[in-house]
């Protein structure tokens, strides 16, 4: 969604992007610069950098898998990355995938470099990194001694489409998560949590790849009052935001979440996890949560359904984190590095 509103927005603007997957084929002497999403698939993009000289920009969208990987992560594997470090975990989980055939490995150079090392040479490299916040930026400094120019170029809503309903009554016991299902998100854990509580809890999301038996343990554990619904397209979303009281995302890492964002605009209190960036965006105008804990999730979704949806919060959205907004910050980005 990041990708495709932001190209969206620049086209509009007169921008001419084109959206290409890292394996297609691309002739880089069509382009000023590139533009490269999520550093923590540094094959995917060092397969590129290694064949251009073209400056480049990353969007480094940079989530911490670890904590969950260490202790929340079930089977072998959480036995042996409670040893590991971060960048460990992400290297031995990438290679996992590609000799069994899960997942393309673009460069397998990664292989033979590891995780943080080849993250280093592409921050190194970059001309420009567009974290979603300084927080963010924070983090990438400490984690890789990092020094790399940057400017935060916010996640958004689309406006026209997620622009609050206040004439429909919000019902105070509908609950929704919209996410992709797997562990990070900690769905189980909410489940957990409002399990034959009065609230109707509306998981909106598909499973995610490799997390099958994830979403198979949801839906051992839900009760009746948890309703499973597929991936639907965003236009569809908008019934649900809008009759909703709050929305929760109660992941063990959050840099934002676009439904957070989403939810917002529609005039839902927002519950959020305590971990990650998400405070740099919603302050004090959210409800937070521990993730590890049900009856944390349980007494912050109470106190989302009873309290009055906050103006103040819908009002930050539409003026400070809009995807017109993150396109101009990230055309001021391009600009100078191209001047340059």
């Amino acid at each position: 969604m990041q990708v495709l509103q932001t190209a969206k927005h620049m086209d509009a603007l007169g921008i001419c992007v084109d959206i290409k997957l890292t394996n297609e084929n691309i002739c880089y002497d069509d382009y000023s610069l590139l533009h490269f999403f999520n550093i923590t698939r540094p094959a995917d993009i060092l397969y590129h950098t290694d064949k251009t000289k073209k400056p480049f920009v990353v969007s480094t969208i940079f989530i911490d898998y670890s904590q969950y990987d260490k202790y929340y992560r079930q089977g072998i594997a959480a036995k042996l990355f409670r040893f590991l470090s971060r960048d460990s975990i992400e290297w031995l989980k990438a290679t996992a995938r590609y000799i069994s055939g899960k997942d393309n490995l673009m460069s397998l150079s990664y292989i033979f470099k590891g995780q943080r090392k080849c993250i280093t040479e592409i921050l190194k490299k970059a001309r420009f990194l567009l974290p979603n916040s300084d927080a963010e930026y924070q983090s990438i400094v400490e984690s890789y001694n990092c020094s790399t120019k940057y400017m935060v170029v916010p996640n958004g809503v689309n406006k026209e489409l997620f622009h609050g309903v206040n004439e429909i009554e919000k019902d105070p016991f509908m609950i929704l998560c919209v996410a992709r299902i797997e562990g990070i998100k900690n769905q189980l854990n909410l489940i957990k949590a409002l399990n034959g509580t009065p609230y109707k809890l509306f998981l909106i999301g598909k499973a995610a790849p490799n997390q099958s038996s994830y979403y198979k343990q949801c839906r051992q554990a839900a009760s009746s009052n948890v309703v499973f619904i597929d991936h639907m397209p965003q236009e569809k979303l908008l019934e649900y935001y809008s009759k909703a009281k709050a929305h929760i995302l109660p992941s063990w890492f959050e840099s934002t979440g676009l439904s957070s964002l989403e939810a917002a605009a529609m005039g839902c209190n927002v519950i959020i996890t305590d971990k990650g960036f998400a405070k740099e965006y919603f302050g004090r105008d959210v409800f937070y949560c521990d993730p590890a804990s049900p009856e944390s999730i349980f007494t912050a979704v109470e106190k989302a359904s009873k309290q009055e949806i906050s103006k103040v919060l819908q009002n930050k959205i539409f003026t400070k984190y809009t995807w017109q907004h993150a396109s101009l910050q990230t055309i001021k980005a391009y600009r100078e590095v191209i001047n340059k």
